[in-house]
């Protein structure tokens, strides 16, 4: 006898309002997403790879706060394949609407016929009074169940929360427990012009915090966390534990964390083809051949530049004049577009052909500088001086010794934080003069412009005495 109540009365869930409209990705697209970053992939190029649209991945990024959560990242374990894909739960929607039988499905999918009914009977469409396999709904119904609400440790624990943000904002006591300001830190922006300003120079880093939670408690198991926990918490939405913009006292001063292997790949792409400081012949290393140089730029404000060119024999020096191109500051960069502030790629190459062809050729064999993007034309440069350019290891600036202690001595005359184009072409010449005619040490007091002039003047003898 029929007892009047609808079948999703008699269902053992309670009634649920309406999942509403389909989300655009699953938990496998958010895996490839992650994958993506991981590889260095950008966060668009990472989503198209995913199976979504752009915007939805660098929605996922931002949200993340660049660093993907802990049961997402690649290093996590892979799911071992137990729980129902969204292609199954459409498959069995579809058998379902023409009446096949719990069996067949579970023969066609190669699952138990136990979890063919459960399905059913646990995450279809009950609105209607009867149980309407849908493939959306099953899914949304699936993902709800199989969510895991769990408190973060520092949620938790408010001693060990206090402990850690006030030692990421630099908050300092006396010995007597009495809490002082610290000096008043702000970041110049002056090489990074996206970080945001540092509360004060004596804030901790999250591994210095976990690695001093031991000593400062070492018998409460408590007061214990690992440094990319409290990464997490500072750069993942929704984790509640730490105040966002906290990420501000870090060392970085992101906002974002920037993944590994995207910082290792931005920007080196024309190093492929490039000859590296492992390639380069010993006699360059033995500094007994003139004609090898450094090469390296100065960057002052406004993204202003002057170039440095050391000959590694004499310690000479030559100074490449970049000036800023029409319509810098004018108007709006254009990505990808010509580099306005006077020191791209093109540019560079110029100043360095146009200075460096009015030595002789013994005294132009090679080149050596780091791997900025100012070098990408280095094929050309090679073609139209005949130097042979060789790029140092990344962030190796020790292998460019003499450059970088040549740069040390122009900060005397461009100090940093000043405009550096304002300095015509007859200003850096003088500048050149002054450490070309000052003795240095390693030249036996001699200057760089006597030792060159020597070399050139051996060069004349050994002309003259092989054509008489």
């Amino acid at each position: 006898m029929a007892t009047g109540k609808r079948q999703s009365g008699r269902s053992t869930r309670r009634k649920l309002y309406s999942p509403g409209r389909p989300p655009a990705w699953r938990r496998e697209n958010l895996c490839r997403f992650w994958r993506g970053i991981a590889a260095g992939l950008s966060s668009e190029e990472a989503g198209v790879e995913a199976g979504v649209s752009t915007p939805v991945g660098s929605r996922w990024f931002r949200s993340s706060g660049g660093m993907p959560p802990t049961h997402l990242a690649p290093s996590a374990p892979r799911t071992l394949g137990r729980s129902l894909s969204f292609a199954e739960r459409e498959e069995i929607a579809l058998e379902c609407a023409r009446k096949t039988g719990v069996r067949a499905i579970a023969r066609k999918l190669g699952r138990s016929p136990s979890t063919i009914s459960r399905e059913i009977r646990r995450n279809s469409a009950t609105r209607g009074g009867d149980f309407d396999c849908r493939a959306i709904t099953a899914q949304w119904h699936a993902d709800r169940a199989a969510q895991r609400p769990k408190t973060s440790k520092l949620a938790n624990n408010p001693a060990l929360r206090d402990y850690e943000q006030d030692r990421l904002a630099g908050v300092i006591a006396t010995p007597d427990g009495v809490a002082f300001d610290g000096p008043v830190v702000v970041w110049k922006k002056r090489r990074a012009v996206h970080r945001q300003s540092r509360r004060w120079s004596l804030a901790w880093s999250p591994e210095q915090i976990a690695q001093r939670l031991k000593m400062d408690f070492p018998e409460d198991p408590t007061m214990r966390i690992s440094h990319e926990a409290i990464y997490q918490a500072l750069y993942i939405q929704g984790r509640g534990a730490l105040k966002r913009e906290l990420s501000a006292c870090l060392r970085s001063g992101r906002a974002l964390r920037l993944p590994r292997e995207r910082a290792r790949n931005r920007g080196k792409a024309f190093v492929g083809d490039a000859l590296m400081i492992s390639d380069r012949p010993a006699e360059v290393g033995d500094r007994e051949v003139p004609g090898h140089w450094e090469g390296d730029l100065i960057l002052g404000l406004g993204s202003s530049a002057i170039g440095t060119l050391v000959e590694r024999t004499t310690r000479f020096t030559m100074l490449l004049h970049l000036p800023r191109m029409e319509g810098h500051g004018a108007t709006r960069s254009i990505k990808n577009g010509p580099a306005l502030a006077g020191h791209g790629a093109e540019a560079v190459r110029d100043a360095i052909a146009d200075t460096i062809m009015d030595l002789p050729a013994h005294l132009r064999r090679s080149l050596t500088w780091d791997q900025g993007a100012e070098m990408a034309q280095h094929a050309r440069l090679r073609f139209d001086t005949g130097l042979d350019v060789y790029f140092c290891d990344p962030r190796s600036p020790w292998q460019r010794g003499s450059n970088e202690n040549t740069n040390g001595l122009l900060r005397q005359y461009f100090p940093k934080g000043t405009d550096l184009s304002q300095y015509g072409v007859d200003a850096l010449n003088a500048v050149a003069h002054a450490l070309n005619t000052r003795p240095r040490k390693t030249l036996g007091w001699q200057t760089p412009a006597e030792a060159l002039d020597r070399l050139l003047k051996m060069d004349t003898i050994e002309r003259v005495a092989t054509t008489g």
